[in-house]
């Protein structure tokens, strides 16, 4: 939690929700002592978990009252999904990969997580069906905000994500305007994996350049 408050976060519901939902249950097994530190942690297939307090200072800018629809793309092993969950009315995630998305699952049931429908498939694409939202985060990096996302953000919604090309990246709050997305502020610097599909980069690459 120390971790939380220095990087600024003061969301009171966020500050509950990372201190009520152990990490420990979102990490694979072997990977237990660092779930109690502020690092990120690899979960297999080249993919890491974010950090707490990045997690936290994402989740924090989207400004979650209860009420959001909210859209999380990349769920990982579930435990951002959690946090969005516990903040929201409800989650749809998506993760590419179907061994972590079955993982992810696995965790959010034993920790009485069911506001969230978990797809697996192309996250570059988002969800269309489940569309608009009031709330978008996008767990992986890349150098502009793919067009099917910005057309599922509802009006006045925001959208969170890394921009940049993987590895070397600025974390940018956006609103969605009457003439698209606008970019309100930059949380930080930081770097991810990229985001892969059809409307990032292609499948199959090196996560980082």
């Amino acid at each position: 939690m120390r971790a939380l408050t220095a990087a600024g976060i003061t969301d009171q519901r966020l500050l509950r929700a990372v201190r009520t939902t152990p990490r420990a249950g979102f990490v694979p097994a072997g990977q237990l002592a660092a779930a109690y530190w502020d690092v990120p942690v690899a979960i297999g297939l080249g993919q890491v978990t974010t950090q707490p307090s990045l997690s936290a200072m994402m989740i924090e800018s989207l400004g979650l009252r209860g009420d959001e629809h909210v859209l999380e793309i990349g769920t990982g092993l579930g435990f951002q999904t959690a946090l969005l969950a516990r903040l929201a009315a409800d989650v749809v995630s998506i993760e590419m990969r179907p061994e972590i998305a079955r993982q992810a699952r696995g965790n959010l049931a034993r920790h009485g997580v069911r506001n969230v429908e978990l797809r697996v498939g192309d996250g570059s694409g988002g969800v269309p069906d489940r569309a608009p939202y009031d709330a978008v985060v996008v767990s992986a990096a890349f150098p502009e905000v793919p067009e099917p996302l910005v057309a599922q953000v509802r009006p006045a919604g925001r959208l969170v994500q890394p921009i940049g090309p993987g590895g070397h990246e600025q974390v940018v709050c956006f609103v969605r305007g009457t003439s698209g997305l606008e970019r309100e502020r930059v949380l930080t610097a930081a770097r991810f994996v990229r985001l892969q599909g059809r409307y990032g980069f292609p499948q199959g690459g090196a996560e980082l350049p």
